[in-house]
């Protein structure tokens, strides 16, 4: 049987450490270029055995970039195709079970830019409930004539409520020790041992919701968590709680998340994501004086592009040694995949331990 050599095709590295760990790796590396006519591209990407796709959901209608999103429009087209990764712990850009359906890998990189992440979020709430962005915008707006309408509140011994306790959430948790606050987490796929071993407590989502200081959402959006917490939930909260996102815009629902606002219902909100990126500048949010926002660069940090980069590089070199990634997210498509390795490249990856799987 002919030994094929691999092609790998990616949009754009979070940090060019990842093409020079890649330049000497035993594939090939094209770069998908969306400037260029899309004959071109899609002769790279239809011969390409990987692709790491860097556009986002939401900016995927310049340049025409929604075609290149990993769907079933791509996937039916690119039937070389073996392993498809995202650039960070979001995997939305990829639809995964028709990846898993066609006999390919979906992995993310989840892990690498969780302390950015969390130390984002963590800075939402100390900023929230200090009234920090409040105090500089009413101080830039003239004289303060009574400080007592900034009074702020602290996070010790408040209670934290996180949705999805991956490595973000995780993390987060790590974080808040030190103000010696109680955690409350809703996580389908969490087991009580990790959450006693967490020094967290399951809860039913409608639960966290009433009884939390501030709520965290750090899930990924699938098809499970779109539209998670909506109206119901807000209506739940406490009027002093703080609604915090790190996640993605269509895990929550931004009208009643406003509505919420408005009413004073809830305390505040800290928010990175929006359901339509890049957030519009007429989004009723970004003009309540009790939200603080972010353009979705909780992860984008030096230290986090760089070890993301790093992650992705050596995910490839894993994957097309033969071995089992990482981080990979449709464990299931593993004996498929194994056989469409061989049959595409002539050589069949070694037996890994499912052990060693992220979500």
């Amino acid at each position: 049987m002919t030994v094929v050599r691999p092609l790998l095709v990616f949009e754009r590295w979070t940090d060019s450490v990842a093409g020079e760990i890649l330049g000497s790796a035993q594939f090939d590396v094209v770069k998908l270029d969306l400037t260029l006519p899309d004959e071109q591209n899609w002769a790279a990407l239809e011969s390409a055995h990987g692709y790491q796709v860097a556009t986002r959901t939401d900016v995927a209608g310049s340049l025409g970039g929604a075609q290149w999103l990993a769907g079933p429009a791509l996937i039916d087209r690119c039937e070389n195709l073996l392993a498809v990764c995202s650039a960070g712990a979001g995997y939305d850009v990829i639809d995964v079970d028709t990846c898993t359906r066609a006999g390919i890998a979906v992995c993310n990189n989840s892990g690498p830019g969780a302390e950015a992440v969390a130390e984002h979020a963590l800075g939402f709430m100390l900023d929230l409930a200090k009234k920090i962005t409040i105090a500089d915008r009413t101080l830039r707006g003239g004289p303060v004539e009574d400080r007592l309408t900034l009074r702020g509140t602290q996070l010790l011994g408040k209670t934290l409520g996180v949705v999805g306790l991956g490595a973000i959430g995780g993390r987060l948790v790590e974080l808040c020790a030190p103000f010696g606050m109680e955690v409350l987490v809703f996580d389908p796929y969490l087991d009580d041992v990790t959450a006693k071993a967490r020094g967290v407590r399951k809860v039913a989502l409608s639960e966290l919701a009433e009884r939390s200081d501030f709520v965290q959402v750090t899930c990924p959006l699938t098809s499970e968590t779109e539209g998670l917490f909506g109206k119901v939930e807000f209506d739940a909260m406490k009027s002093t709680a703080f609604f915090i996102t790190t996640a993605r815009g269509p895990v929550h629902d931004e009208g009643a998340l406003f509505d919420a606002l408005r009413d004073g219902r809830i305390a505040g909100a800290g928010l990175d994501v929006f359901h339509e990126e890049p957030v519009r500048q007429d989004n009723p949010l970004l003009h309540l004086d009790n939200v603080v926002a972010t353009p979705h660069t909780a992860g984008i940090t030096v230290e986090a592009s760089r070890d993301i980069a790093i992650a992705t590089a050596e995910q490839w070199q894993t994957i097309f040694d033969g071995c089992m990634p990482p981080r990979l997210l449709n464990p299931e498509v593993w004996p498929r995949y194994c056989d469409r390795f061989e049959d595409i490249l002539g050589v069949r990856p070694v037996a890994g331990a499912m052990e060693g799987v992220h979500r």
